[in-house]
């Protein structure tokens, strides 16, 4: 059941009471000894490991604890969506191909080849492939989420910013761990991990897990057909450590993944001409795809990342070493339904004008990178990294289309083969001014190119082969930051930022319904932030806030869908945004901690002739309509999957109990409505909507025993939509009750 608007704004209530209730109890709390007292987060957002009260970035660290709590119901990375400010996770492929948005600014591109303002970076090496960017988050130390510009020191595609993932590295002492969950549509998540030293030089860590859920959407038809929802995902990471001499330490990562199933449910006229959400009687456990027999989502990726650190005594040289590789195949009926108007029978559920049935892969895949650096000391007064970076990606995609009423015959067939090459140099200063005031200033200069060669043999229209030259794009790039920290005191700091951003040009070759190989140009964003972190109440509380404002130059923008199922790049001439983030964490009571974040996002497209294509599907647009291209003029309109606000708090209570200790806890995250296409129509919305999930368990010595259930109240959210033949929804997952037994070394 849907809640309500009354429910809705308790919720919201409560969560504005749960911001301030740490500081109205505290004023009240008696004193506590030097025991009750958070741990002080050590981040690695400059390369360097530092306190996150001394980085002058607005950005948040998920531990271990929180990512295992967010994920354990087998959920993919799209579970840290609305889990800190400004972030948001959408996908329309399940478990691979995760599109991220901070502060508003995102990729709606479905290709495989689709660059994004926002970079995933595993254990520092940039997974640039989108694909890549769902590798299942385990045995991880803790997750950053950097908002606002970081191309200094990460490069290019991170104007919006960056996630960067820390694994559990091998240490010098055995430890272990195990758990297993099993749960509602027999989701299962059986993760563990083991480390340790085999010598006086030599430590090793193995860890995987396995996540994988029965299919739970069934397909509706008289006739029958294949259910859908289940998955079967396994990921694995093999770590050695080695002091091969005293000065010299080296870090070898493999890693891989195979994942069967987990695609998308398309679900057909899943809502009603003229109004917002799930049509009234919509089942989200129910689908009516005629081609659900032949839908597949199979993946499979490798990877090694090596890393060698030679202590020079003044200074420590890196060198950073990653090779990826993956390859991938997703076939889904797109219209989500059944036949078609114009068939004798009709269709269903509702008015489909024809049956759409279509298919990506990535044929063939590999990304190098290559990083060298140089840094002094973390205590000098004058702190400094310089460096290079080198980048190589090559990609070949197959896109096609299928005639469901012949059978599932293949109709249309189109590649696409893409080349990447980037080059940087680097560098940073950081320089304590006075006692109290600490300057840094950043610069990257990037060179980079891309070749894309596309051509269709199959056209699903009739309209004949085509092989176009290959198109070549570039760009040289210089970016930037400055910062100024000030301690107000020992507890306090203030800091202003400004930072350059871009993200490099893009090409988009997509043949298979049109003959058009669209490009855009780079984005260019300046950004301004100010903002204040904290530590107050004697060590029981934390508190970070952030003001900022963007401006995007060329503003890269991605058309899809729409009446003639496009995927088309386009530049505004500018786009905007603004807004605040906070987050604080508190100790309460003993045993009691807390924890929440908010944020509020205010994006604007600034280009007044722009225009985009508008929905195929009987849909509402909002937007006026330009008499000569026919297009929806979009100037004005947020950018696409941009809430305006995003909140969440949790609690986290334990007790001691016979000798053991009794644990509970509850999440909740909110998120706005927003655009789901670059148009605003009044179906194609995100409507706002709060998920939680709460646990209950019991530890005793290294063992652990706990009931869980993640979107309790099962609401249900729309996370995307397909536009060009029906009103058909993607929507998030259901409802899932647990178990899990742990056990810890």
């Amino acid at each position: 059941m849907k809640p309500t608007r009354t429910w809705r704004a308790a919720m919201a209530s409560s969560c504005a009471l749960a911001l301030i209730a740490p500081f109205a109890l505290a004023q009240e709390a008696p004193s506590q000894d030097d025991a009750l007292k958070l741990t002080s987060v050590t981040v690695t957002a400059t390369k360097r490991e530092e306190n996150i009260k001394d980085v002058p970035v607005s950005l948040t660290s998920l531990d271990e604890t929180a990512l295992a709590t967010y994920g354990q119901a087998g959920e993919d990375i799209q579970f840290l969506t609305a889990r800190v400010p400004s972030l948001i996770i959408e996908t329309s492929f399940g478990r691979i191909f995760p599109r991220p948005y901070i502060r508003g600014l995102g990729n709606t591109d479905f290709d495989f080849n689709a660059s994004q303002p926002v970079s995933f970076i595993y254990d520092e090496i940039v997974y640039e492939n989108p694909v890549l960017k769902g590798f299942p988050v385990f045995d991880t130390a803790r997750v950053e989420v950097l908002r606002g510009p970081q191309g200094t020191l990460f490069g290019r595609n991170t104007p919006a910013g960056a996630l960067k993932f820390e694994s559990v590295k091998p240490g010098d002492e055995l430890d272990a761990y195990a758990r297993a969950s099993y749960g509602t549509f027999g989701t299962t998540n059986v993760e563990g991990a083991v480390g340790g030293p085999v010598s006086d030089k030599v430590s090793l860590r193995l860890s995987g897990v396995l996540q994988r859920r029965d299919d739970y959407i069934e397909t509706a038809l008289p006739t029958g057909g294949a259910d859908a929802g289940g998955y079967e995902d396994f990921a694995w990471r093999a770590q050695a450590k080695v002091e091969v001499t005293e000065n010299l330490t080296w870090l070898g990562n493999l890693h891989g993944r195979t994942l069967d199933g987990g695609q998308v449910s398309f679900q057909a006229n899943a809502f009603q001409t003229g109004s917002a959400g799930p049509r009234p009687g919509f089942d989200r456990e129910k689908n009516f795809a005629d081609a659900q027999d032949d839908a597949t989502l199979e993946t499979d990726a490798l990877g090694f990342t090596s890393r060698a650190d030679w202590d020079l005594s003044a200074a420590t040289l890196t060198y950073l070493f990653g090779y990826e590789t993956v390859e991938t195949f997703s076939r889904g009926d797109v219209d989500g339904g059944a036949g078609a108007g114009f068939l004798p029978s009709g269709s269903t559920p509702g008015f489909i004008p024809f049956p759409a049935e279509s298919a990506d892969g990535i044929d063939d895949h590999q990304q190098i990178t290559h990083e060298l650096r140089l840094s002094n000391g973390e205590d000098a007064d004058l702190r400094w990294t310089a460096g290079l970076y080198a980048f190589n990606e090559e990609i070949d995609i197959s896109s096609r289309s299928y005639n469901t009423l012949a059978g599932g015959a293949e109709n249309g067939t189109a590649f696409q083969t893409q080349n990447t090459d980037s080059l940087a140099v680097f560098g940073s200063l950081a320089y304590d001014l006075t006692e109290t005031l600490t300057g840094q200033v950043g610069l990257r200069y990037t060179d980079e190119s891309k070749d894309l060669t596309a051509r269709r043999t199959l056209s699903p229209f009739g309209a004949p082969a085509i092989a176009p030259p290959t198109v070549n794009v570039g760009d040289e790039q210089l970016s930037w930051d400055a910062s100024l920290t000030y301690a107000l005191n020992g507890e306090t700091n203030v800091y202003g930022r400004i930072a350059r951003g871009f993200r490099a040009p893009s090409i988009q070759g997509r043949l298979v319904f049109g003959d058009a190989i669209t490009t855009a140009d780079s984005e260019i964003l300046d950004s301004y932030e100010a903002g204040l972190k904290t530590t107050l109440l004697d060590g029981r509380l934390d508190a970070n806030l952030a003001a900022y404002t963007y401006t995007v130059e060329d503003l890269q923008l991605t058309a899809i869908g729409g009446a003639g199922n496009f995927n088309q790049l386009l530049n505004a001439e500018q786009g905007k945004g603004y807004g605040f983030e906070a987050d604080i964490r508190a100790l309460l009571m003993e045993g009691l901690a807390f924890s929440a974040g908010v944020s509020y996002n205010n994006t604007e497209i600034d280009d007044a002739g722009l225009t985009v294509g508008v929905c195929g599907a009987p849909c509402t647009v909002l937007n006026a309509i330009d008499p000569v291209t026919g297009g929806a003029l979009i100037d004005g309109n947020a950018f696409p999957q941009a809430p305006e606000w995003i909140g969440n708090f949790a609690f986290d209570y334990t007790r001691d109990w016979r000798g053991g200790e009794i644990f509970a806890s509850t999440d909740w995250s909110y998120r706005s409505d927003s655009n789901i296409f670059l148009y605003e129509s009044t179906e194609f919305t995100a409507e706002g909507r709060w998920e939680g999930g709460a646990a209950l368990g019991y530890r005793k010595g290294p063992w652990s025993a706990k009931a869980f259930v993640r979107n309790l109240t099962d609401e249900i959210g729309t996370v995307s939509a397909i536009d060009f033949n029906n009103l058909t929804g993607i929507f998030n997952q259901p409802r899932i009750y647990g178990i899990e037994l742990g056990w810890t070394m």
